[in-house]
């Protein structure tokens, strides 16, 4: 077994790993923890009790952070006309329909982080479906990114400022970035109710016994922290 470092099993004897903490005492180890030569993300990881193999308990959908991300996205816009230039002036990375979608099949780019679409251009989007969908990078309906003309200038607006999108993996687990070490213990803190309230929102009726399971907050570089499922039911309203 490779031997860890200092600095790891520095972070490791302040964290009780059989022990459940607290969103607010979790938040407070993991962003102490989060003392990198760089800007570690912070990860929630969620596992549910559902079986992702039954379409009707796939858990998937966006929430926009109150705190953002902490990173930059860079977002793509499929788009023509008044569509495009609204993209353009909500602050979109790059916007284009033919020229974008020949160049994703020809040379393999895929330079942005976040892609959106109008319903008018999905049928020429859905060409490179198998390109984009693999990397999570496929507009779709049911998270927010593929709206009507009329609606790009908000959908542009909410990925730039922080909104993600999320889906239960086959083990059951969701997991999603929810700010920085940077950022303030109260900005991880509001951000990672967000998400929990919207998971929780989305419990399907099929769900049986025990939803939220197990929960951990970590940063790039530190350890996992165990979360109390009851904390955070009571942040949901679930208690």
């Amino acid at each position: 077994m490779a031997r860890r470092g200092k600095r790891w099993r520095s972070l490791r004897s302040q964290v009780d790993l059989e022990r459940r903490y607290t969103l607010a005492e979790a938040v407070a180890l993991t962003k102490g923890g989060a003392n990198a030569k760089f800007d570690e993300t912070v990860e929630l990881a969620v596992r549910l009790g559902v079986n992702p193999r039954h379409a009707d308990q796939m858990v998937r959908g966006a929430v926009s952070l109150p705190h953002g991300t902490g990173a930059s996205v860079r977002v793509l816009v499929f788009a023509q006309g008044d569509a495009a230039k609204a993209a353009e002036a909500a602050g979109a990375d790059i916007v284009g329909a033919d020229d974008i979608i020949k160049k994703i099949q020809s040379e393999g780019w895929l330079e942005f982080d976040k892609a959106v679409a109008t319903r008018d251009m999905m049928g020429k989007v859905g060409r490179i479906g198998r390109i984009l969908g693999p990397r999570g990078l496929m507009p779709n309906p049911k998270v927010g990114t593929v709206v009507a003309a009329d609606q790009i200038t908000a959908a542009v607006t909410a990925l730039k400022a922080g909104r993600i999108d999320f889906r239960v993996e086959k083990a059951g687990i969701v997991h999603a970035p929810v700010g920085r070490g940077s950022m303030s213990e109260d900005a991880l803190r509001e951000n990672v109710e967000a998400l929990v309230r919207e998971l929780v929102r989305l419990k399907p009726a099929t769900a049986k016994g025990t939803y939220l399971r197990s929960a951990g907050l970590s940063s790039t570089m530190g350890v996992g922290v165990r979360l109390d499922t009851n904390d955070l039911l009571r942040i949901a309203g679930q208690r």
